[in-house]
């Protein structure tokens, strides 16, 4: 079965929303029977100074849980689309403690970001999801990135081409 944006999206959503390791376990081992690769991380600090470390620690869980391949392809989606659910939700939380999760979903091409967080305040707390769509090869990029084989590139006849200007 193939899966669309909106299924990501969906489990990246389900991801971030879990409430312990436990249930974040059993969640991305039943998106995995899925072919859906998903991790979740969990975060919390000043929202302005630590907007940046989120977006880092989006990549760097990515990598180690084999959501997306070591290349710039693959770093920049996450990277691009954990920022653009930061800004969804920039106006709530500046400047406010926050806490929660960030969770990435990929499948095939598709990869999806969100964010889900509380937003503290004295004891009154605000919620809020944040949530990006990116899309990146799944594929293994070293075959592309290999320089040509000098053997098999079509080379232009001796004679030059026929539209040459010949007077």
């Amino acid at each position: 079965m193939e899966y669309g944006s909106k299924k990501i999206a969906s489990a990246a959503i389900r991801m971030a929303l879990t409430e312990s390791r436990e249930e974040e376990q059993q969640l991305k081992a039943s998106l995995a029977h899925l072919g859906i690769r998903a991790v979740a991380v969990d975060y919390g600090g000043d929202f302005a100074l630590s907007a940046k470390k989120m977006i880092e620690r989006a990549v760097v869980a990515a990598k180690r849980e084999h959501v997306i391949k070591d290349n710039h392809y693959d770093e920049g989606a996450v990277a691009g689309a954990t920022r653009e659910a930061l800004a969804q939700i920039l106006t709530k939380a500046y400047g406010l403690n926050v806490g929660g999760k960030l969770a990435i979903a990929r499948y095939g091409d598709h990869i999806s970001v969100a964010v889900y967080l509380a937003i503290g305040l004295l004891h009154l707390n605000e919620v809020a999801i944040g949530l990006a769509h990116r899309v990146a090869p799944d594929m293994d990029l070293k075959t592309i990135d290999r320089p040509a084989d000098p053997n098999t590139i079509q080379r232009p006849s001796e004679g030059g081409d026929s539209h040459s200007d010949h007077h």
